[in-house]
Protein backbone atom coordinates (compact mmCIF):
# COMPACT_ATOMS: atom_id res chain seq x y z
CA UNK A 1 0.00 0.00 0.00
CA UNK A 2 1.53 3.27 -0.67
CA UNK A 3 0.33 6.89 -0.92
CA UNK A 4 2.07 9.08 -3.84
CA UNK A 5 2.90 12.90 -2.82
CA UNK A 6 0.84 15.38 -4.66
CA UNK A 7 3.88 17.84 -4.95
CA UNK A 8 5.11 17.47 -9.10
CA UNK A 9 8.53 18.00 -10.31
CA UNK A 10 8.83 19.86 -13.94
CA UNK A 11 10.47 17.25 -16.21
CA UNK A 12 14.55 17.72 -15.93
CA UNK A 13 14.55 20.07 -12.75
CA UNK A 14 16.52 18.27 -9.82
CA UNK A 15 14.27 17.12 -6.90
CA UNK A 16 14.37 19.09 -3.89
CA UNK A 17 14.34 17.24 -0.54
CA UNK A 18 11.55 17.94 1.34
CA UNK A 19 12.07 20.03 4.24
CA UNK A 20 10.22 19.48 7.27
CA UNK A 21 7.31 21.71 6.58
CA UNK A 22 6.81 19.55 3.58
CA UNK A 23 6.91 15.82 5.52
CA UNK A 24 4.21 17.81 8.24
CA UNK A 25 1.83 18.92 5.07
CA UNK A 26 2.11 15.39 4.00
CA UNK A 27 1.29 13.81 7.06
CA UNK A 28 -1.50 15.93 7.77
CA UNK A 29 -2.42 15.48 4.14
CA UNK A 30 -2.35 11.41 4.27
CA UNK A 31 -3.87 11.67 8.10
CA UNK A 32 -6.77 12.98 6.39
CA UNK A 33 -7.45 10.01 4.08
CA UNK A 34 -9.99 8.42 6.39
CA UNK A 35 -10.05 5.09 3.85
CA UNK A 36 -6.02 4.32 4.36
CA UNK A 37 -6.42 5.56 8.21
CA UNK A 38 -9.15 2.77 8.51
CA UNK A 39 -7.35 0.19 6.45
CA UNK A 40 -4.57 -0.31 8.79
CA UNK A 41 -4.71 -4.03 10.69
CA UNK A 42 -4.60 -3.08 14.09
CA UNK A 43 -3.65 -5.73 16.58
CA UNK A 44 -4.51 -5.56 20.53
CA UNK A 45 -0.82 -6.42 21.49
CA UNK A 46 1.08 -4.83 19.43
CA UNK A 47 1.89 -1.67 16.93
CA UNK A 48 1.10 -2.25 13.28
CA UNK A 49 2.62 -0.48 10.48
CA UNK A 50 2.57 0.17 6.61
CA UNK A 51 5.33 1.73 4.56
CA UNK A 52 3.86 4.59 2.73
CA UNK A 53 5.34 6.33 -0.31
CA UNK A 54 6.75 9.88 1.38
CA UNK A 55 7.20 12.90 -0.86
CA UNK A 56 11.30 13.76 -2.31
CA UNK A 57 12.32 10.60 -1.49
CA UNK A 58 11.31 10.42 2.36
CA UNK A 59 10.18 7.37 4.49
CA UNK A 60 7.12 7.23 5.62
CA UNK A 61 4.50 4.88 7.72
CA UNK A 62 1.44 4.71 8.77
CA UNK A 63 1.22 3.19 12.34
CA UNK A 64 -1.35 1.57 14.86
CA UNK A 65 -0.71 1.94 18.45
CA UNK A 66 -2.80 -0.12 20.84
CA UNK A 67 -3.75 1.01 24.30
CA UNK A 68 -0.73 1.46 26.58
CA UNK A 69 2.06 1.21 23.97
CA UNK A 70 4.76 3.38 23.32
CA UNK A 71 8.28 3.48 22.00
CA UNK A 72 11.06 4.45 24.16
CA UNK A 73 13.28 6.61 24.33
CA UNK A 74 14.87 7.09 20.71
CA UNK A 75 16.16 9.72 17.94
CA UNK A 76 16.47 9.61 13.89
CA UNK A 77 19.86 10.74 13.62
CA UNK A 78 20.60 12.41 11.30
CA UNK A 79 16.97 12.79 9.74
CA UNK A 80 14.20 15.58 9.91
CA UNK A 81 10.72 13.87 10.36
CA UNK A 82 7.41 14.63 11.26
CA UNK A 83 4.37 12.89 12.61
CA UNK A 84 0.52 13.71 13.28
CA UNK A 85 -2.12 11.39 14.76
CA UNK A 86 -4.69 10.61 12.70
CA UNK A 87 -6.60 8.27 15.46
CA UNK A 88 -6.88 8.72 19.00
CA UNK A 89 -4.50 10.86 21.21
CA UNK A 90 -0.48 10.43 21.69
CA UNK A 91 1.53 12.00 24.19
CA UNK A 92 5.26 12.80 23.30
CA UNK A 93 8.14 13.10 25.40
CA UNK A 94 11.01 14.97 24.31
CA UNK A 95 14.74 16.44 25.23
CA UNK A 96 15.03 20.50 24.34
CA UNK A 97 18.53 19.61 24.21
CA UNK A 98 21.07 19.22 21.64
CA UNK A 99 23.12 15.78 22.53
CA UNK A 100 25.96 14.55 21.11
CA UNK A 101 25.98 12.38 18.13
CA UNK A 102 28.32 10.26 18.67
CA UNK A 103 31.23 9.03 21.20
CA UNK A 104 28.98 8.60 24.89
CA UNK A 105 27.14 5.88 26.45
CA UNK A 106 25.76 8.19 29.22
CA UNK A 107 24.50 11.45 29.95
CA UNK A 108 23.40 13.34 32.89
CA UNK A 109 21.04 15.70 31.69
CA UNK A 110 20.16 19.27 32.93
CA UNK A 111 17.09 20.22 34.57
CA UNK A 112 14.29 21.69 33.09
CA UNK A 113 14.95 19.83 29.34
CA UNK A 114 11.76 17.92 29.35
CA UNK A 115 9.27 18.58 27.14
CA UNK A 116 5.85 17.24 27.23
CA UNK A 117 3.26 17.18 24.25
CA UNK A 118 -0.50 15.98 23.99
CA UNK A 119 -1.33 15.17 20.52
CA UNK A 120 -4.82 14.03 20.31
CA UNK A 121 -6.44 13.59 16.54
CA UNK A 122 -5.59 16.23 13.86
CA UNK A 123 -2.80 17.24 15.77
CA UNK A 124 0.94 17.01 14.77
CA UNK A 125 4.50 18.37 14.74
CA UNK A 126 8.04 18.37 12.84
CA UNK A 127 11.54 17.90 14.32
CA UNK A 128 14.95 18.29 13.41
CA UNK A 129 18.29 16.21 13.41
CA UNK A 130 19.11 14.41 16.56
CA UNK A 131 15.69 14.93 18.15
CA UNK A 132 15.19 12.38 21.27
CA UNK A 133 11.60 11.21 22.09
CA UNK A 134 9.24 8.81 23.40
CA UNK A 135 6.04 8.63 22.15
CA UNK A 136 3.36 6.76 23.54
CA UNK A 137 -0.35 5.90 23.85
CA UNK A 138 -1.47 6.50 27.15
CA UNK A 139 -5.63 5.25 26.68
CA UNK A 140 -6.14 2.27 28.63
CA UNK A 141 -9.02 1.82 26.05
CA UNK A 142 -8.21 3.16 22.58
CA UNK A 143 -6.36 2.55 19.82
CA UNK A 144 -4.49 5.47 18.24
CA UNK A 145 -3.60 5.45 14.52
CA UNK A 146 -0.26 8.14 13.10
CA UNK A 147 1.68 9.05 10.00
CA UNK A 148 4.84 9.34 10.27
CA UNK A 149 7.51 10.88 7.53
CA UNK A 150 11.30 11.21 7.65
CA UNK A 151 14.32 12.09 5.09
CA UNK A 152 16.60 11.19 4.49
CA UNK A 153 15.18 7.83 4.95
CA UNK A 154 16.14 6.55 8.44
CA UNK A 155 19.78 5.84 8.26
CA UNK A 156 19.50 4.45 12.17
CA UNK A 157 17.54 4.79 15.43
CA UNK A 158 19.24 5.24 18.55
CA UNK A 159 17.29 3.74 21.51
CA UNK A 160 18.12 4.58 25.17
CA UNK A 161 17.27 4.13 28.75
CA UNK A 162 16.10 6.92 30.99
CA UNK A 163 16.40 6.53 34.82
CA UNK A 164 15.74 10.34 36.51
CA UNK A 165 18.66 12.10 34.86
CA UNK A 166 20.46 9.89 33.09
CA UNK A 167 19.87 8.92 29.17
CA UNK A 168 21.75 5.62 28.56
CA UNK A 169 22.55 4.60 24.67
CA UNK A 170 21.25 0.97 24.62
CA UNK A 171 21.18 -0.15 21.07
CA UNK A 172 21.98 1.31 17.80
CA UNK A 173 19.58 -0.05 14.72
CA UNK A 174 19.90 0.04 11.37
CA UNK A 175 17.21 -0.72 8.36
CA UNK A 176 17.97 -4.03 8.02
CA UNK A 177 16.99 -4.84 11.76
CA UNK A 178 13.05 -3.89 11.34
CA UNK A 179 12.28 -3.94 7.53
Amino acid sequence: MSVSPSASVSPGAPAQAPTQADLLDFVRRTAADAELVASLPLDPEGRTWVRLEGPGGSEAWLIGWPPGSGTGWHDHAESVGAFLTAAGELKENSLAARLPSDGWKTLELEEGVDRERRLPTGKGRAFGRHHVHEVLNESSEEHAISVHAYYPPLPQIRRYSRTGPVLRLEQVERPEDWQ
